[in-house]
């Protein structure tokens, strides 16, 4: 699925539009035990809980593909009888009204969602009559053609209001608030089938991870049967260790500079694509050695690729091993932080032997919060000795 095919989802969740036909819920304490359950008709809530739940809803599809949303494949060995896709497709098809296969769906959830509290599975069907698009862009409603059918399931932390105090308005006094048990917004969920090409999609899911460094891999693996890919930590740990190792003594600040000025305007290039840009094997080698690597120092790099993702075939998305908001330097002991658009203003220099990184300080200064002068006014007063010759690029610990 692609952003405006997930915005498109998401925009569903309003009490004009709501595709919902029904929900299930059921409250798990920390030991595991089934504490509530619940399966009413959608339609049939109370508007203001309605709200409540399309928040939650609207929350399971939030984020950025490759982060916090990832598109998973089901393995043939799962849409066979018995695999995860064969059940899922199963009950989906029940429309959420044989208990005995909800009852199931909420055990395989309770197996294998490692979390040691409190949290509350809600689980819903919904049918949205897909609507034709005219060749402007606008959606005709008396024209659909096909129906998505959909389950979206959502996992939500249960939590322990925190003690203070309240307005009684019946007593009209200050009291103790009175604590009670709160849903918070999920943590983890999925949508099956996947909306791919505005249609059902019966041989993917999107998978949901609030937490993109915690994904809950087994909780994957095991409810869905999928394979989750590289996190996005591990795809910018990847590409740091895949240029430090083609580059090695010549990894210098120029070539890593350069390096993430063509991966922040790819980013800019892409902006409004729905797919978001991504780096397979070959994108990243072309990458490198359009930045100043060798054939002699790509020879290795496909197995290196491989041995550094894990696969051959690992995509890196751009969004995942970049950064548009800032351009960091770290030294032993300094950590320089600037706009990407102003890393062009950091030089560095060899002075007396050392390596230096300088930095314009013309204009406004601070420090702490504080204004000061970068040299105090008697210096700027000195005449101006010779600047020392500036020296090749090189990265190195400040002196």
């Amino acid at each position: 699925m692609n952003k405006k095919e997930i915005s498109e989802i998401r925009r569903l969740f309003t009490t004009e539009r709501c595709p919902v036909t029904r929900i299930c819920g059921c409250y798990v304490d920390g030991e595991k035990n089934k504490k509530a359950k619940i399966k009413e008709a959608f339609p049939a809530l109370p508007e203001e809980e309605m709200f409540k739940y399309f928040e939650i809803f609207k929350k399971t599809l939030s984020g950025s593909i490759g982060k916090t949303l990832m598109n998973l494949e089901f393995p043939m060995e799962q849409e066979k009888e018995g695999g995860a896709q064969e059940f899922l497709l199963r009950l989906k098809n029940s429309r959420l009204t044989d208990q005995e296969l909800i009852d199931e769906f909420f055990d395989k959830v309770i197996e294998y969602f490692p979390y040691p509290e409190n949290y509350y599975i809600v689980l819903i069907h919904s049918a949205y009559d897909i609507p034709r698009r005219a060749k402007d862009g606008l959606e005709l409603f008396d024209a659909s053609e096909d129906v998505y059918e959909f389950l979206l399931c959502s996992i939500c932390p249960v939590k322990l209001t925190k003690p203070g105090l309240c307005y009684d308005e019946t007593a009209n006094t200050i009291t103790e608030r009175t604590r009670d048990w709160f849903v918070e917004v999920p943590v983890t969920g999925f949508l099956f089938p996947a909306f791919t090409d505005r249609n059902s999609d019966i041989h993917s899911a999107l998978f949901f991870s609030k937490n993109p460094n915690e994904p809950k891999e087994v909780f994957a693996e095991q409810l869905l049967g999928c394979t989750l890919p590289l996190l996005a930590s591990t795809q910018r740990e990847t590409f740091n260790t895949l240029v430090a190792d083609t580059f090695q003594d010549e990894c210098t600040f120029e070539t890593v500079k350069n390096i993430h000025e063509a991966l922040n305007g790819l980013l800019e290039e892409r902006k409004d694509d729905p797919e978001p840009p991504v780096l397979d094997a070959l994108d990243v080698k072309k990458l490198l050695y359009e930045s100043g690597a060798t054939d002699e120092t790509l020879e290795n790099f496909d197995a290196n690729f491989e041995e550094t993702a894990g696969d051959s075939r690992a995509e890196l998305f751009v969004s995942n091993i970049t950064s548009t908001r800032r351009f960091e330097i770290k030294t032993s002991d300094i950590v320089i932080t600037a706009k990407p658009e102003s890393a062009d203003l950091i030089e560095t220099r060899i002075i007396d032997g050392r390596p230096y990184f300088l930095i314009p300080a013309d204009g406004s200064v601070e420090l702490n919060g504080i204004p000061v002068r970068a040299v105090p006014e008697s210096e700027e007063m000195l005449p101006q000795t010779e600047e020392p010759a500036s020296a090749p690029a090189q990265t190195a610990d400040a002196g």
